[in-house]
């Protein structure tokens, strides 16, 4: 098992590395507008863009740059006795006066326009991706396993009709359509039926009971989210129940005598769950990273929404904080997947 996990993890470091050298280069390299000025606007002098161009290492040779900037992401690099206000951090080993090996928080430079840290701005918006995105997946989940399993035990009947359309449709409908269409109906139109409204802010700041918890805000936003993932686990949980329950060793649990229920749940489920798993894992590091359109359209404060009003304010380090931070949790998720394939079928350890 270390040895799987430990192939697994070297594999995720690498793709990473990838995709921390490809935001580099393409915010740095090929992107036309000079950062300094991007971050102190165009009318300031020439003195304080060459302090900003120094500030942000713009002065010093790409390799540099490239490995400063890597240093900078990393949990587990050089610290510098002028870097003092970037990160907290704690001393391992001394290397020079000046220089010390340090645990620290991954720093992802300064939000252009706010000057605040990204890691700030993202760690703000991340609880408000998480709660969309948990409840999403769960409904989702519970909701498409079951049709999904109705649709394959009553094979050919209307259930499974009736599943198939219901999952092709919410296959087919774009989440920015369905969110939409959702906010347009029930938070404008039904409004005064439902209590919704189309912007649903997860807290209300009252000036005397301060703040307040609005828990129907989150109906809107998590209906529309589990929408698409609800459709594919249906179909998928179908798919792979159709094909193990047409296993002999199926066959063998009913003329042993086993009850249909024992069969379905205890035996055939078990069985069909990894393309299961799969599906689950990769959506929910999908929303996890932020659903754009989705925050976007109902004004919730989540990784997706601050992405967005950065890259309409060419705020470029929150869109490439945000781009690394969505590609580590895709990582740690398949990371987690892995290792529960691993306890679901103990045979994937061999590969």
């Amino acid at each position: 098992m270390f040895k799987f996990l430990l192939k697994k993890s070297l594999n995720s470091f690498l793709v990473l590395l990838g995709v921390v050298t490809l935001v580099f280069f393409l915010f740095f390299v090929l992107l036309p507008a000079d950062p300094a000025r991007l971050t102190m606007g165009q009318r300031s002098d020439a003195k304080t863009i060459e302090n900003v161009r120094k500030e942000l290492y713009l002065d010093k040779p790409l390799p540099t740059q490239f490995g400063l900037y890597i240093n900078d992401l990393s949990p587990i690099g050089i610290h510098n006795k002028t870097d003092q206000e970037k990160y907290e951090y704690a001393p391992l080993l001394s290397v020079s006066s000046e220089k010390t090996i340090a645990v620290k928080k991954p720093y992802l430079r300064r939000s252009y326009q706010s000057k605040i840290k990204v890691w700030d701005l993202l760690m703000d918006a991340f609880p408000g991706t998480l709660i969309l995105a948990f409840l999403s997946i769960i409904i989702a989940t519970v909701v498409g396993i079951f049709l999904g399993i109705v649709a394959a035990v009553k094979h050919n009947t209307w259930l499974d009709t009736t599943a198939i359309f219901t999952s092709v449709l919410g296959i087919s409908a774009p989440s920015f359509f369905s969110g939409i269409l959702i906010a347009y109906v029930f938070g404008f139109v039904l409004s005064d039926y439902t209590g919704l409204g189309i912007v649903s802010p997860l807290w209300d700041y009252d000036p005397i009971l301060g703040k307040q918890l609005r828990l129907k805000s989150l109906i809107l936003p998590v209906i529309t989210l589990s929408i698409r993932p609800m459709a594919i686990i249906t179909q998928i949980t179908r798919t792979a129940m159709l094909d193990v329950l047409n296993q002999d060793y199926i066959r063998t649990a009913y003329a042993k005598g086993l009850r249909k229920k024992a069969v379905i749940w205890k035996h055939a489920l078990r069985n069909a769950l990894n393309p299961v798993v799969t599906s689950v894992s990769g959506w929910f590091a999908e929303l996890l990273a932020g659903s754009f359109f989705i925050e976007y359209i109902f004004g919730w404060k989540g990784i997706g929404k601050v992405t967005v009003d950065a890259l309409n304010k060419f705020d470029f380090p929150v869109v490439m904080g945000s781009v690394i931070f969505t590609a580590t949790f895709f990582i740690v998720i398949n990371i987690l997947v892995d290792f529960l394939y691993a306890i679901i079928d103990p045979r994937i350890k061999n590969y």
